[in-house]
């Protein structure tokens, strides 16, 4: 079944444990933590204390996807903060086969991400080495954009590369995520949605996460 990460972007940073927990008690599966620095995208949000914080308030999993410059000079904070899976840009590091197995050493999942102008050649000699890869369906940096039409044939195309080579990677989406695209997104090959603004927004995030999943 398909699973729902909730993304804190969207939260109420005043409430956030309280945040955190209506979306755990709604049926979410992950817990979509957006970090971003200003430099590799047009915005600031939180660091590792934020997450440090958050430890011991949920059992949800910790799904950290940095969208920083240089995340080999932050990964240990992140990796000693608490995150489960960790999620960096193939643009954003010149060693990336290196940093993904440094990652998976110290016992975290990692991930690699891809902006929506990204070919899929970027995967080519990593894929075998990553616990999920994320498609970007927007353009990185700010929550409640639109969907980018054109990813559907991206994910399509890296779910047969999946299939082709017998992977076990799960393909992550997101951006623009929301109950009336969900179904076409799973169809395309998403094993996990990432939603923020659709499940926040909504009085009733259980609602939404449980349509999400249809």
């Amino acid at each position: 079944m398909t699973k729902v990460a909730p993304s804190i972007l969207s939260a109420d940073f005043s409430r956030l444990a309280e945040e955190v927990k209506r979306v755990e008690a709604g049926g979410a599966d992950l817990l979509h933590i957006d970090v971003m620095d200003g430099h590799f995208v047009p915005n600031i949000t939180f660091g590792p204390p934020v997450i440090s914080s958050l430890k011991g308030k949920t059992d949800l999993p910790f799904d950290v996807h940095l969208m920083i410059e240089n995340p080999e000079r932050y990964v240990d904070d992140f990796i000693e903060a608490g995150s489960d899976i960790i999620t960096v840009h193939v643009e954003s590091t010149v060693h990336l086969h290196r940093l993904i197995n440094y990652i998976k050493n110290q016992g975290i999942k990692p991930g690699v991400a891809l902006n929506p102008s990204t070919p899929l050649t970027g995967l080519q000699y990593i894929l075998d080495d990553v616990y999920m890869v994320l498609i970007m369906s927007v353009n990185p940096g700010f929550g409640g954009q639109t969907f980018i039409p054109g990813m559907i044939e991206k994910i399509k195309k890296l779910k047969d590369i999946v299939q082709q080579t017998n992977s076990k990677v799960l393909i992550q989406v997101d951006g623009g995520i929301n109950e009336d695209n969900s179904p076409e997104i799973i169809k395309a090959g998403a094993d996990i949605l990432v939603a923020g603004s659709a499940i926040y927004k909504s009085s009733n995030p259980g609602n939404v996460i449980k349509k999400l999943k249809r």
